[in-house]
């Protein structure tokens, strides 16, 4: 649950501060990773597991976050994850607002537009995308 600094209990699927935006999102699949390896040159960006498991790609490294655990991309660290599966998770992904309207924006535009999309947001693609 995230809670506004406003409301009383209320449970709100994204917060979006001056800098900063918390999101709550499920995960499914198993080895689905949500975007090919890249790298934000200026922006860092953190997962805490809730439910089921993360499964990062850090380069040439993989990581599986069990629920509970915290995970943190520093900027310039070569990433990607997906659902570690086979059951559902669940995830607060914490981001600056930058990072927010890039994946805003890959939802918006062709997939032969990504590219360029990383690189407006201090962003880097380092694998084609699949399909």
């Amino acid at each position: 649950m995230i809670i506004p600094p406003d409301a009383d209990l209320a449970v709100e699927p994204a917060l979006r501060g001056a800098h900063l935006v918390i999101r709550e999102w499920p995960a499914t699949g198993i080895d689905h990773e949500v975007a090919p390896l890249h790298v934000h040159d200026a922006d860092d960006e953190a997962w805490h597991v809730i439910t089921g498991a993360l499964r990062f790609r850090l380069a040439d490294r993989v990581l599986i976050a069990e629920a509970g655990a915290t995970v943190l991309i520093p900027a310039g660290t070569a990433h990607t994850f997906g659902n570690a599966g086979p059951d559902p998770s669940r995830y607060v992904f914490i981001l600056p607002k930058r990072l927010d309207e890039l994946i805003n924006r890959l939802h918006q535009v062709d997939a032969a537009e990504h590219a360029a999309v990383y690189v407006q947001h201090a962003s880097r693609l380092l694998e084609e995308p699949a399909g």
